[in-house]
């Protein structure tokens, strides 16, 4: 339960510092809805759906209302579309995508997640089918998100599925090309994918979870901003291990605050209640910005020399407090770096403070990895694929979690804006080296090997 100290300043950081609860995310298991007719299938997971979410938008409205806490999404996730979708071929799983599609807008969900793979170790038929389909249907919806995850600490680096990828993308940001590419800001690629993440475009439901279950992401870089500056104006001879603590404590109320409405949401709807994912995921409002918690560290800007420590020192502190404060914290729960959601990040990557090479050094250390980067459209798919074999080598050595959400903008070069709307926001385009030429390296194919300390674990 939260303290009356703890809820007068949770209040104070509703009023002043952009405290929400970013997601409410009920994950929804499809396996017995499994069909080879397509037209049963599809019957049976759109009735399930608004069986299991019809009420969740009124619910988390009603909720929020009463602590005032505002809810900002509401999101449903799917089993992967890959593996109960496994009997049907690629235009059939786009008409499956349609159908998604429908139902999350009849129960009113923002985004549904789940049209996903997990191909770490190779690919089956459903597997193929689903890459084969997700550029058409990333373009033909509209809340429909999808993920791939290529890799593990486990299993290594599948190439094979990178190097698919690297035109899926290509692809899904072609059929997009009105929007500036956007369907590829819907298709994130993991390495070490957690199974319970209520964030988009990760979000589905894993093995070994519930037959529904709630799980919250809890968004907060506006309060741990203005927690470090307060620090700093009352503590003059402050040092980072007291900063740390300052993080922690916060972290600690905002995920007690997750916690209470996400039990509440569960118990309304009689469902489990599952993870908090304490992640700092910003948007594009002033206030409401990771890069501006490197501003308050002193760092010129998000990119400069030192942020990768204050990424880890951010990272680390942020994990310590929702560990201390819920036995139930999971997802990603750290700090998200996105460069088109994210105003100060943004204009440093504008500025040249932050280029593609500082964001991969900073993804050693941070929740998620290359995230929501615009690129030039001519960037070949060799080199997203490389890319992405980069982020993912980074996942499976230092047993993280990466990932890469990249999008080749069609028709813009570096330096050029895009303009992505709403959360997804707005960027200028990164270079990136040579990236209009092909790539051998990552044509050979094959797997990389998994590092040896996790062949016995």
């Amino acid at each position: 339960m939260l303290s009356e100290r703890e809820i007068i300043s949770t209040l104070e950081m509703l009023k002043y510092e952009n405290l929400d609860l970013r997601t409410v995310t009920i994950g929804i298991n499809l396996a017995d809805c499994v069909s080879d007719d397509l037209g049963r299938f599809i019957a049976a997971i759109t009735n399930r759906i608004n069986q299991q979410a019809g009420r969740l938008v009124e619910t988390c409205e009603r909720i929020s209302g009463k602590y005032g806490i505002p809810v900002v999404n509401k999101r449903i996730a799917i089993s992967p579309i890959a593996v109960v979708g496994a009997p049907f071929n690629a235009a059939q799983l786009v008409e499956v995508a349609r159908a998604l599609d429908v139902a999350a807008a009849t129960v009113g969900v923002d985004f549904i997640g789940g049209f996903s793979a997990l191909v770490e170790k190779g690919m089956a038929a459903g597997d193929r089918a689903l890459l084969a389909a997700i550029p058409e249907a990333l373009a033909v919806t509209g809340r429909l998100c999808a993920s791939v995850n290529v890799a593990s600490t486990r299993a290594g680096v599948n190439m094979d599925a990178v190097l698919q990828l690297g035109q899926t993308i290509k692809e899904a940001a072609e059929r997009t090309r009105a929007a500036d590419g956007v369907g590829a800001a819907k298709l994130v690629v993991f390495a070490n994918i957690p199974q319970d993440i209520p964030f988009m475009a990760g979000a589905y439901l894993g093995i070994g979870e519930p037959d529904t279950v709630i799980n919250v992401g809890v968004s907060g870089p506006g309060v741990v901003k203005r927690a470090i500056e307060r620090a700093l104006a009352d503590e003059p001879g402050i040092d980072l291990g007291r900063i740390s603590e300052v993080i922690k404590q916060t972290a600690a109320k905002v995920t007690r605050a997750g916690e209470l409405i996400g039990r509440e949401v569960a118990a309304a709807l009689g469902v489990p209640f599952g993870v908090v994912d304490l992640s700092l995921a910003p948007t594009p409002n002033r206030g409401d910005s990771v890069g501006e918690i490197f501003q308050a560290l002193g760092l010129r800007a998000i990119g400069a020399p030192g942020s990768t420590a204050a990424l880890a020192l951010l990272n680390d502190a942020v994990k310590k407090g929702g560990a201390f404060a819920s036995s139930h914290v999971g997802g990603l729960s750290g700090a998200f770096i996105p460069v088109s959601e994210d105003q100060a990040i943004a204009e440093a990557a504008a500025s040249g403070e932050l280029t593609l090479d500082k964001l991969e050094a900073l993804t050693s250390v941070c929740s998620v990895g290359l995230d929501m980067v615009p690129l030039p459209g001519d960037t070949s798919a060799a080199t997203l694929a490389a890319i992405i074999a980069d982020e993912m080598a980074i996942g499976v050595v230092n047993r993280k979690t990466t990932a890469a959400r990249l999008i080749p903008v069609p028709g813009k070069r570096a330096g050029d804006s895009v303009q992505f709307g709403g959360l997804l926001g707005a960027a200028i385009i990164v270079p990136v080296r040579g990236g209009a030429a092909d790539n051998r390296f990552v044509r050979y194919g094959g797997r990389i090997p998994a590092p040896t300390q996790s062949l016995n674990n």
